[in-house]
């Protein structure tokens, strides 16, 4: 049994704030670069190209690469073999997360109260923590903070079985097309199909986390990315909806097997600082 302090947890959640915070991930960053080639609009490629200075400055300058720091979102594979010491992993998660979030200057965005009193908890806590049990001795933590903007965008609809593959892509394009250019685009957009209602908004969220543009396992479900890429590309929304031929850098699929009577799909949107960072204790 490894046996892992709330105190280590929060230690190493405070550098993981700083470089998603501060670092475009090169997968994002050179799926940036790629679009310039395939942008045929001279006012999106230097859109494109603002994008990615902003980018370097970030990494340079070890700043934020945008003002909304976002919601702290949290994946987290616990090993069976795990034991946390001096309290909970939300605990330690929180601990990290509001010391990384003053320690690198970022805006803290967090309301107490969805509704009524909205006060600033100016902690950029509680945390958003989604735990996956799996085998081993491991922690690995992922963390994507959430802007408000693309996560304002997001759509959940409980379509029927029927509507079949059309459906989904249908109701995908539509949701992007929807967004336009609230979420900041060339979006990577995640797609959640299955499950039930909640499950499959998780799985669009968890797809954002992976590598930007690894296809589907399943290469039926490859296709069907590519597909919904194409089509959420032949938009005209582009960079930041001010017109192009990307909107999209990608699209990532994650499924789970659902009723009979229910197919259940769920879009999220990232801006194109699809921000994220990992590390493994």
């Amino acid at each position: 049994m490894k046996r892992i302090s709330v105190q280590t947890i929060a230690d190493a959640v405070v550098d993981l704030c700083r470089r998603a915070a501060y670092d475009l991930p090169v997968d994002v960053h050179d799926a940036l670069a790629a679009s310039l080639d395939k942008e045929e609009s001279p006012t999106a490629r230097s859109i494109i190209r603002a994008c990615l200075d902003n980018a370097a400055i970030a990494k340079e300058k070890q700043m934020a690469i945008c003002q909304d720091t976002g919601f702290a979102v949290y994946l987290v594979e616990l090993g069976l073999d795990v034991q946390i010491e001096g309290g909970t992993l939300q605990q330690a998660i929180d601990a990290g997360t509001e010391r990384g979030w003053r320690e690198c200057y970022l805006r803290s965005s967090i309301v107490n109260d969805p509704l009524f009193d909205r006060i600033n908890t100016k902690t950029n806590t509680p945390a958003i923590v989604h735990i996956e049990q799996v085998q081993g001795d491991s922690l690995v933590i992922h963390l994507a903070p959430k802007g408000g903007g693309s996560e304002n965008m997001s759509a959940v609809s409980m379509l029927k079985p029927s509507d079949g593959v059309e459906g989904v892509i249908k109701f995908v394009t539509d949701s992007v097309i929807r967004a336009g250019g609230n979420p900041c685009p060339p979006v990577i957009v995640g797609v959640g199909i299955g499950g039930t209602f909640e499950k499959c908004a998780f799985l669009a969220k968890k797809a954002l986390f992976r590598k930007t543009g690894a296809p589907s396992h399943d290469l039926r479900y490859a296709n069907l990315e590519q597909q919904i890429l194409a089509s959420v590309n032949q938009s005209g929304i582009g960079p930041q909806g001010l017109g192009g031929t990307v909107t999209a850098l990608a699209v990532h699929i994650e499924t789970h097997p659902c009723h009979i009577a229910s197919m259940p799909v769920a879009v999220n949107l990232n801006c194109h600082a699809a921000r994220h960072a990992s590390m493994t204790l």
